[in-house]
């Protein structure tokens, strides 16, 4: 059940690139990330509870963490998810925000001084090859003549966004549970979204979305926030992280098949090539030489 359950949330993750894509056509950006987030957390509050036995208040010398948390995976990840939505396909986005696990080993080998093995700086190359394929459809000439726009700069954007959300929330986890973690990053995400639908001007009332647009929001809120954020969390627990990490490569590939199924996209083969090489570097990149990986199962 724990690997079903894995799978099950690499295809709810999958789905988040094509709700996103139909939301993206007709909410702004802000709103939509906003009403995701409010869903999310009022769900994560129940899981929470349900599943931690409480939900107490985050220690004081928390706060700040769980607020860059708010701000660096809840904020700007969703404005840039969406935005970057509106101008390209839901599977090509999936396939750049492969790079994720490479961005957090970047800013981890800059900010915490770990080292890479050759293996894995051969990986970290690799994965640039194929982004460069993706992000630039197939004609890597275009990155040099600035022929990529703003929707492939907005999903670079969710990139750096999640990498910090994850080093950060390295030091939250010594304190917290994963999922108060994460129901408080995105209460206090929420908070921060709000003021940005005001900005706009467009925040609407319960009733103005068509019935696709809250299907899409309840889908992204309930089941890619919370339900999947909360079987990963106890996946981890069961089989650990390293694991749990490897079915990740799925979501790309199950959003290519959903994007297909209900958007009607199509990807370019150059740009599939191009996510397939990215994922065998991610993969390289994550890989630890097999002393690390020996000490680890000894202790």
């Amino acid at each position: 059940m724990t690997y079903v359950s894995l799978i099950l949330t690499m295809l709810f993750w999958g789905g988040t690139f094509i709700a996103g894509r139909i939301l993206a056509k007709t909410v702004p950006a802000a709103d939509a990330a906003f009403f995701r987030f409010v869903l999310a957390a009022v769900a994560l509050a129940f899981l929470t509870r349900l599943i931690d036995g409480h939900l107490r208040l985050p220690p004081r010398d928390r706060i700040l963490g769980l607020l860059l948390l708010g701000f660096t995976g809840v904020f700007s990840y969703n404005i840039c998810f969406f935005t970057g939505l509106k101008y390209i396909e839901a599977g090509r986005a999936a396939l750049i925000i492969a790079l994720n696990p490479m961005a957090i080993t970047i800013g981890a080998v800059l900010l915490y001084g770990e080292r890479l093995s050759r293996l894995q700086c051969f990986g970290l190359l690799i994965s640039l090859f194929g982004a460069l394929l993706v992000i630039t459809n197939g004609d890597p000439t275009l990155f040099f003549a600035g022929g990529f726009g703003r929707g492939e700069t907005a999903i670079i954007g969710c990139v750096i966004a999640w990498a910090g959300y994850s080093l950060i929330g390295r030091s939250i986890l010594k304190s917290m549970t994963p999922l108060s973690a994460v129901f408080y990053s995105a209460l206090f995400g929420s908070v921060m979204l709000f003021p940005a639908t005001l900005l706009d001007g467009t925040l609407p009332s319960p009733g103005s979305y068509a019935a696709v647009d809250w299907m899409s929001l309840l889908f992204l809120g309930i089941f890619g926030t919370a339900a999947g954020f909360t079987f990963y969390y106890r996946a981890i627990t069961k089989i650990g992280a390293a694991r749990s990490s490897v079915f990740i490569n799925l979501v790309p590939l199950f959003s290519i098949l959903l994007a297909w199924i209900f958007l009607a996209e199509m990807i370019n083969i150059s740009v599939l090539i191009g996510g397939i090489i990215l994922m065998a570097g991610v993969y390289l990149t994550n890989k630890k030489p097999r002393a690390i990986r020996n000490s680890q199962e000894v202790a």
